[in-house]
């Protein structure tokens, strides 16, 4: 039979027409209205060939010998046998999955940046960026390898809501892993890691993308594929997180204005996007809306120090500021207590920002007999003030707790907490972490563990001056407060 060309159809359109998908079906989630504007990266997957068949891929992205690429064009035919690797792929998941407590060579991995987790969104979600252009070469590094070691970073945070942001811009023909990786990995990526992910950020994609999302529609659920959105440009992402904590690869960002260069219509929706973004600093983070305020008023507890909470609240008791005393207090009762994955579940965005201004007006707050809601609360307070709870100055040594000696770390803690820390954090500090201890006291019903509220809050109480953190940073810091946690009646004796 004679191939069918369709010249005025976009790879994605002619796929749909070779094999009768129609519009209807083809729905996918995009953040952009001009979805339909697909730049080339730097491989040109725009010109798949269409056949009777399965239109064939771009040998950038096959599983193919480098010299191929020099090779004239080839006749049509799929030289990688798709289906037959995919049905492969289960085979060895029980090897990949069976050793995930294995970090053994995952230490160039850890510090090509590949991997980056860069805090919590605006409701306390915690947001995870891949970036393709810190791929080592595929010649250097065991795809099993990246695999296993995806899984093993994202295994300290799925049992909470999670984002992903995905750069695809800087994936090459000598970096990618094999194409029938991506089937193994959706495999290896079973419930327990799609559950709480709320959102996959797809950045620069390509048509080969989404050309091979519609060939493993049929193995994907729905309801996963809704989680999945296009991002053709940063700006897009600019409703849903903070660019400035994603701690973007240059390439990506320096990629993007090419893209932006070739499309005016799209340069302009940026710009008003941004610009949009400084006449509304109610929208965003509430750190930088008081610092770009010359005077807050005096109810503001959101975004600003300690110091300035306790010299404009006379009343307040022990040093602990109104609204963490209110979401204590209410999270105490048995029912709230008791509440399954507290602390691990996002809530309403929209709620949480008018339970904020509520507050920093000094309004009376209301948690709509919803626990989740003050567990958001009381993490995005902690999470905005001006100065992480253990500071700038005891940053550094949380780092090394891991380095102490299991005799020495009793001494060398108490030693931070209870000389170096200032008394007002001491206090505030002893009094979230007895709370959270009757939250793990718990945790038969809520399934909160002192690991798991070490996770959750961790980073909410120790960050660097420059707010980038980095993930190795992250070990230390949750196994810090995991030792807290555990031993707190002995530390906290004042």
């Amino acid at each position: 039979m004679e191939s069918e060309h369709h010249p005025k159809l976009s790879p994605v359109r002619a796929f749909q027409a070779l094999h009768g998908t129609s519009n209807e079906e083809d729905q996918y989630t995009s953040l952009s209205e001009y979805h339909d504007y697909e730049p080339s990266l730097e491989f040109d997957d725009s010109e798949l060939i269409q056949t009777t068949g399965l239109a064939p891929l771009p040998p950038e992205l096959l599983d193919l010998p480098d010299d191929l690429l020099e090779r004239p064009a080839s006749d049509g035919t799929i030289e990688e046998n798709f289906e037959e690797e995919l049905a492969r792929a289960p085979e060895v998941y029980a090897e990949i999955s069976g050793s995930l407590h294995d970090d053994e060579g995952f230490v160039e991995l850890s510090g090509t940046g590949l991997v980056e987790v860069v805090g919590d969104d605006e409701i306390g979600r915690r947001i995870i960026v891949v970036s393709a252009c810190k791929l080592p070469p595929s010649k250097e590094l065991n795809p099993d390898i990246l695999l296993r070691y995806l899984m093993f970073t994202l295994d300290k945070y799925v049992e909470q809501d999670y984002s992903v942001v995905y750069f695809h811009c800087g994936l090459t023909s000598k970096n990618k892993p094999p194409l029938s990786w991506l089937w193994k990995a959706y495999k290896a990526f079973d419930r327990k890691y799609k559950k709480n992910l709320k959102a996959l950020y797809l950045v620069h994609p390509t048509n080969f993308i989404r050309i091979v999302w519609q060939m493993l529609r049929p193995a994907i659920s729905v309801k996963f594929g809704r989680k999945m959105m296009y991002v053709n440009y940063l700006h897009e992402l600019n409703q849903y997180l903070s660019l400035e904590k994603l701690c973007i690869p240059e390439p990506v960002l320096e990629y993007d204005k090419l893209l932006l260069s070739k499309n005016p219509r799209a340069a302009e929706l940026a710009r008003q996007s941004f610009e949009k973004a400084e006449k509304l600093p109610e929208q965003t983070d509430a750190k930088v809306t008081v610092k770009e305020s010359l005077s807050p008023p005096p109810t503001q507890q959101f975004g600003v120090s300690l110091q300035f909470i306790k010299e404009n609240n006379a009343n307040m008791v022990d040093s602990i500021p109104p609204v963490v005393r209110q979401c204590v207090e209410f999270l105490t009762q048995p029912d709230a207590l008791e509440t399954e994955g507290i602390f691990r579940r996002s809530a309403n965005i929209s709620v949480i920002k008018e339970l904020q201004r509520a507050c920093n007006r000094g309004e009376p707050i209301s948690f709509r007999n919803d626990p989740h809601n003050a567990a958001v609360l009381l993490k995005t307070f902690l999470r905005d003030l001006e100065e992480p709870l253990m500071t700038f100055d005891l940053y550094e040594e949380i780092l090394k707790f891991q380095t102490w000696s299991h005799r020495d770390k009793p001494r060398q803690v108490k030693i931070l907490i209870l000389e170096r820390l200032p008394l007002d954090n001491y206090k505030l500090l002893k009094y979230i972490i007895q709370f959270l201890w009757k939250v793990q006291d718990r945790s038969c019903l809520n399934k909160m563990t002192s690991s798991n509220l070490a996770v959750v809050f961790g980073p909410n109480l120790a960050w660097p001056p420059n707010g980038q953190m980095s993930l190795q940073a992250i070990a230390p810091i949750n196994a810090f407060t995991d030792f807290l946690l555990e031993n707190q009646e002995s530390i906290f004796i004042i």
